[in-house]
């Protein structure tokens, strides 16, 4: 951790998956909620080994959708950390994206757009003549 003290960008923790499904399902702790707390973990850890918290600008579970591609679904390679070191291009996007979700009004996000109502015709009668 003290190296990356060292250098000016900042990084990005990612939590991953494989596709084996949780043993409580994707109703309660799921890969989601796995990779998630796989990467602040992480996170966590860089703390105590003495990385200063300005350092990390996001932590994020990915589940299994970003597995490695010359390996099986279920390889336990999948299970991983990804710890990105940023440029300032990839930094900045990302404080572009946050800044962008933080000036979203919140009526808009309460009061989703309403789909357009669809004349569906009717269906002839599935009864003999």
């Amino acid at each position: 951790a003290p190296v990356l003290n060292g250098i000016p960008n900042r990084i990005s923790l990612s939590g991953h998956t494989d596709d084996f499904p949780y043993a409580s399902g994707e109703k309660g702790y799921s890969n989601w909620e796995l990779s998630a707390d796989r990467a602040n973990a992480s996170r966590r850890e860089l703390m105590v080994g003495g990385l200063d918290s300005g350092k990390v600008l996001r932590v994020v579970g990915m589940a299994a959708t970003m597995r490695l591609s010359d390996r099986g679904p279920d390889d336990a390679v999948n299970r991983r950390i990804s710890l990105l070191v940023l440029n300032k291009q990839a930094e900045q996007a990302i404080l572009h994206e946050n800044a962008e979700s933080q000036n979203e009004p919140v009526s808009a996000l309460e009061k989703p757009e309403v789909a357009p109502q669809v004349s569906v015709p009717t269906m002839p009668s599935a009864e003999p003549r």
